[in-house]
């Protein structure tokens, strides 16, 4: 199995971080694959997939470049380069501004890291320079047409993710917040972290920043700048990826009020405020006064978890919400 020896240092300067490109990347997987894991992604995949067949029969030379750069076992690392966060107070790198090292990839390095993806050598029709180029196009294309106009529904599960991971953290260390995150990932004790079941020498990672980067897709990989940097992409829960498609039952919308019943039904599992705000899409003062008002009613309760209040449902409010249907 892979794994890395994680030191005091480099787990201190772990963090959770949204990444655009991360997210553009994840969804040419699914559209490259043409598989999905859940129903709100084979609804995404069917309403995108036939533009992205067309864009590859128009362009078959950056087809051969996706299809190299995204082999079955390894992608490209010049695609997936490791988010660059930005200093406290300052704003996030945007996607144009984490895909410019894609674009400016130098011609040896793109070509050596395609061939080191499909294991042999490339096509002939791949022996040119302009293959980071053309890689960046179909990234570019893929944020623009099919991730870009649900970015910020996105970007509020990512952020609530994000929220539920650190509320992990805090609660139960590193082994809870780690194990699970994505396919063959867990904490083996004495500073060892497994990254994927493949039989790849261990590596020490000192002194680096360790980030965990998570996407939408059900989609995961490693990404590295040796020795800075270090990221493990993730897919999202998929209670979070699917939460914001949950329909109110009509009854229960007319009972308590279609925001409220919102808040009461994503409360199965312990929330905080921030989590609701960001998968809800309501206001603060909104979600508060939900919040408020389900408590008053005896449909909630809450408890304190490290630095956060987690809100979650009561009994009663279990059989409200079950006899709402």
């Amino acid at each position: 199995m892979g794994w890395w020896q994680v030191g005091a240092d480099t787990l201190a300067n772990s963090r959770f971080v949204v990444s655009p490109l991360a997210e553009a990347v994840a969804s040419l997987l699914v559209l490259e694959r043409a598989t999905s894991a859940h129903p709100g992604e084979r609804a995404w995949l069917e309403n995108h997939l036939p533009a992205y067949r067309r864009w590859k029969a128009d362009d078959p030379v950056s087809a051969l470049v996706i299809g190299a750069a995204l082999a079955p076992r390894w992608i490209a690392d010049f695609i997936v380069p490791v988010p660059d966060p930005a200093p406290p107070g300052h704003a996030p790198p945007s996607f144009a501004d984490e895909l410019t090292p894609v674009r400016a990839t130098p011609p040896d390095r793109a070509r050596a890291d395609l061939a080191e993806a499909v294991r042999g050598p490339l096509p002939a029709a791949l022996d040119r320079d302009d293959l980071a180029r053309r890689a960046a196009d179909a990234l570019e294309w893929v944020w623009t047409h099919t991730v870009l106009p649900d970015w910020p529904r996105r970007r509020r599960i990512l952020e609530a993710d994000v929220v539920a991971r650190s509320s992990q953290l805090g609660r139960g260390g590193w082994v809870e917040a780690l194990n699970g995150m994505r396919p063959g990932i867990r904490w083996l004790g004495d500073s060892r972290l497994q990254i994927n079941t493949h039989d790849n020498p261990p590596r020490e990672l000192d002194d680096a920043h360790l980030l965990f980067v998570p996407v939408t897709p059900y989609q995961s990989w490693v990404c590295w700048d040796i020795p800075r940097r270090y990221g493990l992409v993730y897919p999202c829960s998929g209670a979070l990826a699917d939460a914001g498609c949950i329909p109110v039952p009509a009854a229960l919308g007319a009972l308590i009020g279609p925001a409220r019943a919102a808040v009461l039904l994503l409360l199965a599992s312990p929330l905080s405020t921030t989590q609701l705000v960001a998968l809800t899409g309501q206001g603060l003062g909104s979600v508060g006064r939900h919040l408020r008002i389900l408590l008053e009613a005896g449909l909630v309760r809450r408890r304190r978890a490290g630095r956060s209040v987690l809100y979650f449902r009561t009994e009663a409010g279990d059989v409200l919400v079950h006899g709402a249907g």
